[in-house]
């Protein structure tokens, strides 16, 4: 995946007086960008106020609600309210960008001899792997219905790849597959 430029980030949550154990009272955003999943820390302008869900720009040049990124939010930080809002937000990019992960599914390639990119996503072994490897040679899966319909007991892939990308936001994996 190309990586662009985040232009817009989704608000996970609004701390109008900053964290409390940092001696710091200004106002801080934890958000998550559109494109590239990033997690960072928003200041907003004097006198703004974010709602959680809020969807605000902050490309270059004018930001009407944004001062500035205050940078990369580190997992740590991240509010339970902030971790809440993010699986919503995540369950609705994967289905917003469906084909970008069914074709994962259909272009995933071997990390190493003894590691699939596949393997990686949490409740798909070995056995699903090989069944995925197998079926997308006959024909590229299509979207997440049909990969279910036509591998029996397959666990499933659009929750599987939910979890995963929380996995990467939220810990530190050896490997990331969707996270830069």
């Amino acid at each position: 995946m190309e990586k662009k430029k985040e232009e817009q980030a989704i608000i996970l949550e609004y701390l109008p007086n900053g964290y409390p154990l940092e001696k710091k009272m200004m106002p801080i955003a934890q958000a998550i960008g559109e494109n590239n999943l990033t997690l960072l820390e928003l200041v907003p302008r004097r006198g703004e106020t974010l709602a959680i869900g809020e969807r605000v720009y902050i490309g270059e040049g004018k930001r009407d609600k944004i001062y500035y990124i205050l940078g990369r939010l580190h997992r740590e930080k991240l509010t339970e309210q902030a971790k809440e809002q993010l699986e919503e937000f995540i369950k609705k990019i994967v289905k917003e960008r469906e084909q970008e992960f069914v074709d994962f599914f259909n272009k995933s390639e071997a990390i190493n001899k003894r590691v699939h990119q596949i393997e990686l996503l949490p409740g798909i072994g070995k056995k699903h792997m090989q069944e995925i490897l197998e079926k997308r040679k006959e024909k590229p899966f299509e979207n997440f219905e049909e990969m279910k319909r036509r591998i029996p007991n397959l666990p499933d892939p659009e929750r599987a790849i939910e979890k995963r990308i929380i996995q990467e936001l939220t810990n530190i994996e050896r490997y990331n597959l969707f996270i830069n």
